[in-house]
């Protein structure tokens, strides 16, 4: 994909009445493209040697979307005489381009097994992946001496489009959907020049005026719905909120090579995402075997006159999504398919068309609002090709509009991880910056993230679906918007410190930390990252204002809806767990500077296990949280300090590893006693002279009325390792330093402001207090439970049975 910031966008624009065609886009359901154990950075030095030169530009680790620009080395061949090349040196490749199309195919076909792969079939939508890209440029240079770059296969990946960018004199090819369509570029060595892309996208705009005439469709809650997308992460959420909140039955359009393949595919995409598939969801589910990508969706003209007489509602939410891969590349999901759709609505029975499209439409550097019915970006200032994808789709549903078809527009902006389970597109832009915040601990300076949950964006999504008087209107589903200050001040309170750093320093910093240390799971934003022209749709994004949704607002309202919320660190605990665990983000732990701490000091005596406690025994501690996540998730706070105990060790023993837990097991009495737990100390120790001992202690509270000093006394029971206790006793915490140290000793992270610093102290006191609280207050309404209880003294008939 060339890098067209450097072109003049008034020198592209479309003649008028053009710019009035601004547009409608596709959506939902991510091709999904794995990756190997191998990222991009390793794929090029593993082929470098096999290829004529050396490879130079930037090596970034693999993922959806990057630039990861190649540039072999030129083959010291002279292209007159080729038989005087040197043994064991590339062959010339063929002078025909639909030989070299053919040659170009035959070799892309090794890297996609049982997959038919023609000079007009896209690399990428036939399966490939990016990593298979690279080996692709590799082989074509190795076998075929064909001087490609990484650019020039994600900007168009079909074999035929490729071999006429390398062929000077190839001739011009028409611009139908299917057949290669694209004039000669001027320079073969640029990657889909920006009016190149837009002859490509009046094609397209032309093929909507031909779509039929349509009618109302009844405004009636649907009953049949056909769902493109459901094996996507939000078209998979949609599929279950359709079920769930209407009676409709769901046709679900799966690219699979039977309805028993459809359905595996379907159940693992739903699995997949932590969401349930039963032999209900099943039974009100249809697998239908096709593919967006082709004409009347690869069906029968039985087939698909059924299916437009059938359902009575269509929704899109399958989309190809990758950041990389240029407008030629991607308009078969992402524009030729809505229109598909489109036909399919205005065909048989009326029925309203749902296309879930992307603020990805607004995608201007300097665009001023994004409102729901705002003027979107002009199609020669969108840089990258998949958000030239969505503009075209949105431009070309709108003209459906003016043939009678009821299309309703609704555009997520970052779709973030469910609130509740934490199921998370790892893909996602969103996703991938913030597990970047998290990993490094800084943040680009940027305006605002459009981000909202997906369980939000799908709920009030499918809620617009069912609702008739809600059809064909825009939508925007980007909730509530977080400026650079929310982002930082959630990142600090969950314990992670950011520093704030220039957009283009920010960039290179994670590009260079990626390269050195490279994580697989962050490969496609070190390629996003890395592409000059997928790193001007991120600065179009976080340049961007923020995104407003009236309409959408209005009709929450109205129907009573759960209303946006801001998608804030409260709001991401389960996706930041899942994709800490997934390797993208990293949480905060104890080795982290703490964001709060404090002493506490304890004094005692230890005996023998069943003996007296006369041996002096005093415990320094310091108590310190990583983060107020660590609180809300574990209620366990870190401890580190010494004992000393001359009956252990005339010196001191140090705390190499501590924890306590706030009201543990939920502060269930043990054992079905009185006695309930407050917190709990488990420490592992070692002495002077390298043994290791452990030590575990419980506060209690009981149902008396010495409370001051049930949350000071610590019962503690002591032993080696692997070994049980053998000394027992009790510490307490004295009156007279409890206030002074656990209160006034307060100290918290330097590098806070000074109101951060009280925030942070107040909250740790309000939580500790409310949870110790809870913990005495629960013996107490035990015993008010034990003594209401008429049952608890038997009487004398229930003596007799």
């Amino acid at each position: 994909m060339g890098d067209v910031s450097n072109e003049d966008p008034a020198a592209h624009r479309p003649a008028e009445p053009g710019p009035r065609a601004i547009g409608r886009r596709t959506t939902g359901e991510s091709i999904e493209r794995g990756g190997g154990r191998l990222g991009v950075a390793d794929l090029l030095a593993k082929v470098g040697a096999a290829t004529r030169g050396p490879v130079t530009g930037d090596r970034v680790t693999e993922g959806p979307a990057t630039e990861g620009r190649v540039t072999e080395g030129t083959a010291a061949t002279d292209p007159v005489d080729s038989a005087a090349t040197a043994p064991g040196s590339p062959p010339a490749p063929p002078r025909d381009a639909e030989a070299l199309a053919h040659a170009i195919a035959s070799i892309a076909a090794r890297f996609l097994p049982g997959v038919p792969m023609g000079p007009d079939t896209d690399f990428f939508d036939a399966g490939g992946t990016s990593v298979d890209a690279v080996e692709l440029v590799a082989a074509l240079a190795r076998e075929v001496d064909l001087d490609v770059t990484l650019d020039d296969v994600f900007a168009d990946a079909r074999p035929r489009r490729l071999a006429e960018r390398t062929l000077p004199y190839a001739p011009e090819a028409g611009s139908g959907f299917l057949p290669v369509l694209a004039t000669r570029a001027a320079d073969p060595a640029r990657s889909g020049a920006p009016d190149e892309d837009l002859d490509l996208v009046l094609a397209d705009l032309a093929r909507a005026d031909a779509l039929p005439w349509a009618r109302r469709p009844e405004p009636a809650a649907p009953r049949r719905i056909l769902l493109t997308g459901a094996t996507g992460f939000l078209g998979g959420h949609m599929l279950l909120d359709l079920l769930r909140h209407s009676d409709a039955h769901v046709v679900c359009l799966v690219r699979a090579a039977d309805e028993e393949a459809g359905l595996k595919r379907l159940g693992a995409a739903l699995t997949g995402f932590a969401l349930p598939w039963s032999a209900e969801i099943r039974r009100r589910v249809t697998v239908l075997p096709g593919d967006l990508r082709k004409p009347r969706l690869g069906l029968t003209d039985d087939q698909w006159g059924a299916l437009a007489d059938e359902v009575d509602s269509v929704v899109g939410v399958g989309a190809a999504v990758d950041f990389l891969r240029g407008y030629a590349s991607l308009r078969q999901s992402n524009v030729a398919g809505p229109l598909t759709l489109a036909e399919l609505a205005a065909t048989g029975r009326p029925k309203p068309l749902h296309h879930i499209s992307s603020i990805a439409v607004f995608n201007e550097v300097g665009i001023e609002s994004m409102g729901e019915d705002d003027p979107v970006a002009h199609i020669d200032a969108l840089a990258a090709g998949y958000d030239k994808s969505k503009w075209a789709a949105e431009a070309a549903l709108r003209r459906a509009r003016e043939h009678g078809l009821v299309v309703t527009l609704l555009r997520p902006g970052g779709i973030g991880g469910h609130t509740r389970t934490g199921a998370n597109n790892p893909q996602d832009l969103s996703s991938g910056m913030m597990s970047a915040f998290s990993r490094f601990r800084t943040v680009p300076g940027f305006r605002y993230i459009n981000a909202a949950p997906v369980d939000w964006v799908s709920r009030i999504a499918v809620a617009v679906v069912c609702e008739p008087s809600a059809w064909g209107y825009n939508y925007n589903l980007t909730g509530v918007p977080s400026d650079l200050s929310d982002v930082v001040r959630d990142m600090k309170f969950a314990g992670m410190n950011v520093r704030v750093q220039d957009w283009d320093e920010w960039r290179q910093d994670v590009v260079r930390r990626l390269k050195d240390d490279p994580v697989p799971e962050l490969d496609f934003l070190a390629r996003v990252l890395a592409s000059p022209t997928a790193r001007k749709l991120c600065e179009a994004t976080l340049t961007g204002p923020a995104v407003t949704g009236e309409r959408t607002e209005a009709f929450i309202a109205e129907w009573k809806l759960p209303p946006a919320a801001r998608y804030g660190m409260r709001e991401q605990t389960e996706a930041f767990e899942r994709l800490a665990r997934d390797g993208l983000a990293r949480l905060p732990d104890r080795s982290d500077p703490p964001y709060l701490w404090f002493p506490e000091t304890m004094e005692g005596a230890l005996g023998p296990v069943g003996g007296s406690a006369d041996s002096r025994c005093t415990l320094a501690l310091t108590l310190s949280i990583a983060s107020m996540y660590q609180l809300v998730r574990e209620r366990r706070v870190d401890v580190r300090g010494e004992l000393s105990c001359p009956l252990l060790h005339p010196a001191p023993l140090v705390v190499e590893h501590g924890d306590v837990w706030v009201r543990p097991e939920e502060g269930i009495p043990l054992e079905h006693g009185m006695r309930h737990p407050l917190l709990r100390y488990r420490l592992r120790l070692r002495d002077a002279d390298g043994r290791e001992w452990w030590l575990e202690g419980r506060k209690f509270a009981r149902a008396r009325r010495d409370l001051w000093r049930q949350t000071r006394a610590l019962s503690v029971r002591l032993g080696r390792v692997d070994q049980p206790a053998t000394l027992a006793g009790e510490v307490v915490v004295p009156s007279d330093s409890y206030v002074r140290d656990q209160v006034d000793g307060i100290r918290v992270d330097p590098r806070l402001s000074g109101q951060e610093k009280r925030v942070a102290k107040l909250t740790w006191l309000a939580w500790f207090g409310l949870e110790i609280g809870r913990g005495l207050l629960g013996p107490f309404a035990r015993v008010g439970a034990d003594l209401l209880d008429l049952r608890g003294t038997t009487t004398p008939t229930e003596r007799t049975r």
